[in-house]
């Protein structure tokens, strides 16, 4: 059932993570829904990334690799996204991008079978695919690329790797990790998922769903900031199997050794290539601060009950907008994504007004659900804006069809 203003108020007045929304920098008046795109400021991101500037690379230089422990910053922010995702400590490190941890991961598991095949999902966020592409041709892999209903049945003796995003990055769709996990493992692949629309945002558990390689985005839900590194999880097991096609000097057994050859460190850190970026890491670590005494299971079923919200909200005041997203939670990430010819433009007519959320090609409004920082209001009031929006077309002036180069 829809909610009014005042019932919304209530539920957040009654929401125990009510008090988490002031670990972030909001603008005032602004109703954030693209935390599943680029997470909120988190409040102490700016002294901290200030003084790691100003107090150790200032007056520090080149001594804060030591005095500050900057080169332990990737395998310090691993062991803090891990208890996020259900790994331990030392199966998590925080280096580079999505797309090349993804690489990296590809590679080092494709050599552990002389399989033919990539299999993956069509319609699975594009750099994934470019990517999976990249490697084909570079290690002479076939890649297979699937309709989502057809990808488990697809499994078969040539399949080397699956490639899977666990929550689809359009509509919130998610694939059930341990019985999918499963199913590859019997057939003899391995699998590497995609964590990026779900770290930090659904409660995972790989290790109980026997998940071994894995990839995720640290700009997100782990409000990190723009670019912020991404983190790759390679199962315990596995990890001294496996070696980094990216051999740089950061995963080398002894980077300051200084010798021709290559020897990959121990465990995880052979993932590591060059010089960490200390200060998104630093940045990073902030926005990891604000889970502190959060659980994965209450910030979820938090999710749950915004999710409703928008929804019964949308079939009450928007019922031209039908809802691609699964409607059962376990079906689904935190995420919200609605149709429309011109989701663009009302996209845009939506920022005008201060509700923030964000349009996918070719027909999508798409809407983040945060709630370390979101409400039952914040979601009510965005609903009636839309709705007024549609009521008044206000979204047919012109200056809402303008696409910058980022949509």
């Amino acid at each position: 059932m829809a909610l009014t203003l005042d019932q919304a108020r209530a539920a957040d007045a009654a929401d125990p993570l009510r008090a988490c929304r002031d670990r972030f920098s909001l603008p005032e008046g602004m109703i954030y829904l693209d935390g599943n795109s680029l997470g909120a400021l988190p409040a102490g991101s700016a002294a901290k990334v200030a003084n790691l500037v100003e107090a150790q690379w200032g007056r520090s230089l080149i001594k804060g690799w030591n005095e500050h422990k900057w080169i332990d910053a990737p395998a310090r922010v691993g062991a803090r996204i891990a208890p996020l995702i259900g790994a331990k400590p030392n199966e998590v490190i925080a280096a580079d991008s999505t797309s090349v941890n993804l690489f990296k991961l590809l590679v080092a598991a494709a050599r552990l079978s002389d399989r033919k095949t990539i299999l993956s999902e069509s319609g699975n966020f594009h750099t994934d695919l470019h990517i999976a592409a990249g490697v084909a041709n570079l290690t002479g892999l076939a890649l297979d690329i699937a309709p989502r209903a057809q990808v488990e049945k697809r499994i078969g003796a040539d399949t080397n790797l699956l490639l899977l995003t666990h929550v689809h990055y359009k509509t919130a769709e998610r694939f059930d990790m341990a019985e999918v996990t499963a199913k590859a493992k019997a057939a003899g692949a391995t699998t590497i998922w995609d964590l990026s629309h779900s770290a930090g945002a659904v409660p995972l558990d790989l290790n109980g769903d026997g998940a071994e390689l894995a990839v995720g985005c640290g700009y997100k839900y782990l409000n990190g900031g723009p670019g912020a590194p991404a983190f790759l999880y390679v199962a315990e097991h596995l990890q001294e199997r496996l070696g980094s096609p990216l051999q740089g000097w950061m995963g080398h057994a002894a980077p300051f050794a200084f010798t021709d050859d290559y020897a990959p460190a121990p465990g995880i850190a052979r993932f590591l290539a060059g010089t960490p970026p200390v200060m998104g890491l630093e940045a990073l670590e902030a926005g990891l601060d604000a889970f502190d005494g959060v659980t994965m299971e209450r910030l979820w079923s938090k999710s749950i009950e915004l999710f409703d919200i928008f929804h019964a909200n949308m079939e009450a005041h928007c019922p031209e907008l039908p809802c691609i997203t699964p409607r059962w939670h376990e079906k689904r990430g935190s995420h919200i994504s609605f149709r429309h010819p011109h989701a663009f433009e009302l996209c845009q007519a939506l920022i005008a007004q201060n509700v923030i959320g964000d349009f996918r090609a070719p027909d999508v409004l798409r809407f983040g659900i945060t709630p370390l920082y979101l409400g039952a209001e914040d979601i009510v009031r965005a609903v009636d804006i839309l709705a007024r929006i549609l009521r008044d077309e206000t979204w047919r002036d012109p200056k809402f069809a303008v696409r910058g180069k980022v949509t």
